[in-house]
């Protein structure tokens, strides 16, 4: 006698909520938007801890023990899967942004670069030194 076969599940799998695999360097850009929201969320608490242990040393570990305590709390509360994707949504929407701001530093490079060799009078002087190089 066989056995009934289990129902099949007619939902198709959940997609990845990022199906872009990053580079290292773009990994590195979303870890680090996302330390930025925890800390956002933390502010308060990093801010005591930090007037805490202001002009401590060793001590700081057991007198400021209730700020590390609170700030460190608060941080693992608001460390979790949920806000890394969100900082990679946040990557991903920025993305345009980013390349624009790229595009427009790079534009500037090259204009200072002209004005540079403009105010020098570099490209006159390599093409004299150019003529008088034996070929």
């Amino acid at each position: 006698m066989a056995l009934p076969e289990p129902p099949k599940s007619r939902s198709a799998p959940l997609p990845s909520r990022n199906p872009i695999p990053l580079s290292a360097a773009q990994e590195a850009q979303v870890k680090e938007l996302y330390y930025k929201r925890v800390r956002g969320h933390c502010a308060d608490q990093i801010r005591d801890f930090a007037a805490c242990a202001s002009g401590r040393t060793f001590s700081a570990t057991w007198k400021c023990r209730q700020e590390r305590l609170s700030m460190n709390g608060c941080m693992m509360a608001h460390a979790g899967q949920q806000e890394e994707d969100l900082a990679r949504e946040e990557y991903f929407a920025t993305a345009d942004q980013r390349k624009a701001e790229r595009e427009e530093k790079e534009r500037k490079k090259a204009e200072q670069e002209k004005f540079f060799r403009e105010w020098w009078d570099l490209d006159e002087k390599e093409k004299a030194q150019r003529k008088s190089r034996p070929s």
